[in-house]
């Protein structure tokens, strides 16, 4: 059953969890033909939760598999579509991620895509601590 409509309600894939979320838009086909189902994913967005640690300073660290991922693009940075999520992931503080990385991120960066065996690495040096 393919029931279709000249309107569709917009969704995003979170790009820490490729979980797809509403957006709170709705969609139009101008020329009114019952084109569209009844959700369309139209890009990427950080869903509730992400967005939330993200407003409280968090920045996620995605396990990838680089052998089933898609070759970076020219600046070096992985796009989310590219990115072959293991499930792994974790949250650091940005002044944290600052110091254990050499790596430069901007405020408005939500996500590193980062290899296997870090995030795992990452929780070894906290339990080292405690």
């Amino acid at each position: 059953m393919d029931n279709k409509s000249y309107v569709s309600l917009e969704q995003h894939l979170c790009v820490v969890c490729a979980t797809p979320f509403d957006t709170g838009s709705i969609l139009l086909d101008r020329r009114l033909r019952a084109s569209m189902r009844r959700y369309t994913r139209t890009g990427w967005g950080l869903c509730p939760e992400h967005q939330r640690l993200h407003s409280e300073g968090f920045v996620a660290l995605v396990e990838c598999d680089p052998q089933r991922s898609g070759a970076p693009s020219g600046d070096g940075q992985m796009k989310p579509e590219q990115a072959y999520r293991t499930g792994l992931l974790a949250h650091l503080k940005l002044e944290v991620f600052a110091r254990v990385f050499n790596v430069a991120i901007t405020v408005d960066q939500p996500v590193v895509f980062v290899e296997p065996g870090v995030i795992v690495q990452l929780k070894a040096m906290v339990a080292s601590k405690d």
